[in-house]
């Protein structure tokens, strides 16, 4: 029971990896508020107010908030670089980027009070090595890991740890925004020489995401299967 008596936020908590993260959280003893589009408390993340508003009535109801679990993103059109539109490259960035940040930022405050927090946000390989045809989203997966790694170094004195995950391709309903012909070259990368699983990345997740990971921060966790070698 890692999470007894602890307070958790999962974005995009209602489907593929963020789905299982919530249920593993909750089997734990933990109480978990889903911000997501779909339900929960509905939150757009791209948009700041939305989080803010999502972040209060959170607070409301638990207490206080000790884990943020960042995993709400899209996919992106698959394009080139010259073919992608920009309105698509504005949107990726505005919720896999932007979201980050703004989630991070709202539930800082509460964290540092406390003197305890444990923030874990979904990045991917392709933040690490860039995917041919999805620049929007390699680009936004990056600016994820950058973003944890300045974070926390801010907040490495204060009892609150920030980290990140790049899974490899994992089978989650975001691949209904991909292509085959993508996914096939994904699975192509993984030296295991198949996809991964939501509850192999959650594992992992839910470590980082309790008291037992103390001496990690700004830190990027590696599950892709054998692809990333650093």
């Amino acid at each position: 029971m890692r999470f007894a008596g602890r307070r958790a936020v999962v974005t995009g908590g209602l489907s593929g990896i963020g789905e299982a993260v919530a249920k593993r959280i909750e089997a734990e003893g933990g109480k978990v508020v889903v911000w997501d589009m779909a339900g929960g408390i509905k939150t757009d993340i791209s948009n700041y107010d939305s989080v803010m508003a999502a972040a209060a009535e959170t607070v409301k109801r638990l207490g206080g908030i000790d884990v943020l679990v960042n995993s709400a993103g899209i996919a992106g059109p698959t394009a080139t670089v010259t073919d992608l539109k920009l309105e698509d490259w504005h949107r990726t960035i505005a919720i896999n980027l932007n979201g980050t940040f703004f989630t991070n930022r709202a539930v800082v405050p509460h964290m540092v009070a406390q003197g305890y927090g444990r923030i874990v946000n979904i990045a991917s390989i392709a933040g690490k090595e860039g995917n041919p045809n999805a620049s929007a989203y390699s680009a936004s997966k990056a600016g994820v890991i950058g973003f944890t790694k300045s974070l926390a170094k801010e907040l490495a004195k204060t009892g609150v740890t920030v980290n990140s995950v790049t899974p490899a391709a994992v089978r989650t309903p975001i691949f209904d925004q991909i292509p085959q012909s993508h996914v096939d070259f994904m699975l192509s990368k993984i030296p295991m020489g198949r996809l991964g699983k939501v509850d192999e990345v959650s594992s992992l997740v839910c470590w980082l995401a309790s008291e037992e990971c103390s001496f990690s921060t700004g830190a990027v966790f590696d599950v892709s299967g054998g692809r990333a070698t650093y």
